[in-house]
């Protein structure tokens, strides 16, 4: 499934994506940055409730296919201006991050 596809689903919307035929291999959960970072594969979709610009130059260590913001989390204006930048893709959901995981797992 690629990151525009999610995008698409009835439970996942897109903030920002820059480039939206990503494929997406896996998930991770994780709001921890320096965790994420160590943990988190090329291609996940990266759940967590951070929305600060950080998210982003964590996303281009770990090279997910996108952040997913759960519980109507929305990142600031340099957080978008960033993500387009460095070509990051950010979704956002109102599910809680357990079921956006539970979510992304059914669709892949």
């Amino acid at each position: 499934m690629t990151v525009s596809e999610l995008a698409k689903t009835p439970d996942f919307r897109a903030v920002i994506m820059p480039d939206g035929e990503r494929e997406i291999l896996g998930g991770y959960a994780g709001d921890l940055l320096s965790w994420v970072m160590g943990r988190a594969s090329e291609g996940d979709a990266w759940v967590t409730i951070m929305s600060n610009v950080n998210i982003v130059a964590v996303s281009t260590l770990a090279d997910p296919a996108c952040i997913i913001l759960s519980e109507g989390v929305s990142p600031d204006e340099d957080t978008l201006a960033r993500a387009e930048q460095q070509g990051v893709n950010i979704l956002s959901t109102t599910l809680d991050t357990f079921d956006a995981c539970v979510r992304i797992a059914a669709y892949l």
